[in-house]
């Protein structure tokens, strides 16, 4: 019979946890930087929404090569169908980055309202396992879903930046409980 530690600060990577002053330091940088973005929400949103896009070209770029590196692989005009959609959807949203923004913050209000939804009737569905849990995130999802699709197009403008900026601060925060663990105190 085999049994395992689970005490060491190891972990199943086989890594050494980090010295606790990177972790604090890492989680007020984070911090940080998500209260700087809440400080200008659209200009982050637009910044997101050109990242976004060139990530979209060059993975279409790299796309339309892997298919002629790749050719005997088979599928070889799907993958250059793929690889032309994606660069003209990064296009788009390079070229017209308002515009775009308020395309993806629409679409964001429309999976987050349907996630809610499906997420509600598992947790009905599951109740007996804690499912409340999944009703009460259904429940958020579908109110943030109608926050942005009621207030659109206003919302377009705003949401991504300040989605951002609060996952920012949500990360650092968890960067600074995970530094004061007692088995991170290493260092």
């Amino acid at each position: 019979m085999t049994t395992i530690d689970n005490s060491s600060p190891m972990g199943v990577t086989n890594l050494p946890a980090p010295p606790f002053w990177i972790c604090v330091l890492l989680g007020l940088a984070l911090m940080l930087a998500g209260f700087l973005v809440l400080g200008d929400v659209m200009l982050v949103t637009m910044i997101s929404t050109i990242f976004i896009g060139w990530v979209s070209i060059i993975a279409g770029g790299f796309e339309i090569i892997h298919a002629f590196w790749t050719k005997g692989w088979g599928g070889f005009v799907w993958q250059v169908l793929l690889g032309i959609l994606y660069i003209s959807f990064g296009a788009v949203l390079v070229g017209q980055p308002v515009a775009s923004a308020l395309i993806l913050t629409y679409v964001l209000g429309l999976v987050l309202l349907i996630s809610g939804f499906v997420r509600i009737l598992l947790g009905i569905s599951h109740w007996r396992e804690a499912g409340w849990i999944m009703l009460l995130s259904g429940a958020f999802g579908v109110l943030a879903g109608l926050v942005i699709l009621t207030g659109f197009p206003m919302t377009g403008l705003w949401v991504l930046g300040l989605l951002l900026g609060v996952d920012l601060i949500s990360h650092g925060i968890g960067w600074l409980a995970y530094a004061w663990q007692p088995t991170t105190r290493s260092a």
